[in-house]
């Protein structure tokens, strides 16, 4: 149980960290392509990277840094769902990363033509690997968590909002305020002993 304790600190950055790359990485260019546009009087070759990523990839990044922030403040059953979620949108940024890049690469393709561009040649960017890293390290670090959650610290209670204390009027307390209220609606001196003589 202490050597599962201690797996919390390193499972909970590698997660974080794995999940805050892929959230760069999502918002960067994935991929660089190169072709030639040819017309009746000149030909010219032109290159540049698809400023249009995928949006989902980032997204999905960014749910998952929200999970691993709630796991930490979290206990119990709470903690090992959350986990549980972020292994499905880890699992998610894997499908994305490999389904991403081709539909990015198509739709560049497909613009590119309706542009006259031809012989469209695509390179895969450094920002691509770096996501399909972060999320495979991301599923391992989310699989790691539901395994490993229940045997991890949790936060003091010490740090819940304070419950409030029921509040119990003493119908003896001279200090009531309720009863000094009632009294001066009577007529009565509050201050006054019980007897309502005042020592001299």
């Amino acid at each position: 149980m202490v050597e599962r304790r201690r797996t919390f600190a390193p499972v909970v950055l590698l997660g974080l960290a794995a999940a805050g790359l892929a959230a760069v990485a999502g918002n960067r260019s994935w991929v660089e392509w190169s072709g030639n546009n040819h017309d009746e009087f000149s030909s010219l070759t032109i290159a540049g990277d698809d400023s249009a990523t995928v949006p989902l990839a980032g997204a999905l990044a960014l749910v998952l840094l929200a999970c691993w922030g709630v796991l930490l403040v979290t206990r119990a059953r709470v903690r090992r769902v959350v986990a549980g979620l972020g292994l499905v949108v880890a699992a998610g940024m894997v499908v994305t990363v490999v389904l991403g890049q081709r539909s990015a690469t198509d739709g560049l393709r497909a613009d590119l033509a309706e542009l006259g561009v031809e012989d469209v040649t695509t390179h895969l960017l450094a920002w691509f690997w770096v996501y399909l890293t972060a999320a495979v390290l991301s599923v391992a670090a989310a699989a790691a968590a539901v395994r490993l959650a229940p045997s991890w610290p949790e936060m003091s209670s010490r740090y819940d909002a304070p419950a409030a204390a029921p509040v119990t009027a003493d119908p003896d307390d001279p200090d009531n305020s309720l009863d000094l209220w009632r009294a001066m609606d009577q007529g009565r001196d509050p201050t006054l002993p019980a007897d309502g003589h005042r020592d001299p």
